[in-house]
């Protein structure tokens, strides 16, 4: 009996310590739509909406990989109002005067971000003003997720061509390319 309570006392002690580990590491503060909108009328910052279904394997993947790097979180965090949007829901989704309804399998406002091209995992960027950037569809690890959110969330985009901000500013400004 005693070796019993021994071995429960030190499996709760293990899992406990494993809780507090995993609430103590950063997070991306994820919001819904509807939170990111209200949010850019009071502070105006980007908005980087992740696009998935709960079927969506490499969605799952981007989950556990590239959104807990801590690089990706830090500056999600500070540059962007983080949305997760199951494109598949069927609760109404209300924009300011405009309604999103499920239709035929998806939400029509992942159908709208995702310009009716429904492939997941898809990364939506939108302005200050909640008009669009850009979607990036597929999978991204951190690396090559954190060279995109850079590139929209410090205004690269405006300034020059992918290729020549991949190859010759990120380097310099960010890190690291491997």
């Amino acid at each position: 009996m005693k070796k019993f309570f021994l071995v429960l006392l030190c499996f709760l002690s293990a899992h406990f310590t494993h809780a507090q580990d995993n609430a103590s590491k950063p997070k991306i503060n994820w919001m819904t739509l509807e939170q990111a909108f209200q949010a850019i009328q009071k502070e105006p910052r980007k908005i980087v909406i992740d696009v998935y279904t709960g079927w969506c394997g490499w969605c799952k993947v981007m989950d556990q990989k590239t959104f807990t790097d801590p690089k990706v979180i830090e500056f999600i965090n500070q540059k962007y109002y983080a949305v997760k949007l199951d494109a598949e829901q069927k609760e109404d989704i209300t924009i300011g005067t405009q309604k999103f309804v499920w239709q035929n399998g998806y939400n029509q406002a992942g159908v709208q971000l995702l310009q009716g091209k429904m492939s997941f995992p898809t990364i939506v960027y939108l302005d200050e003003k909640f008009n669009m950037i850009q979607p990036v569809p597929g999978y991204q690890d951190a690396l090559q997720f954190h060279q995109i959110i850079t590139y929209f969330g410090d205004n690269h985009y405006k300034k020059g061509e992918w290729d020549k901000y991949q190859k010759d500013v990120y380097p310099k400004q960010y890190g690291s390319t491997k």
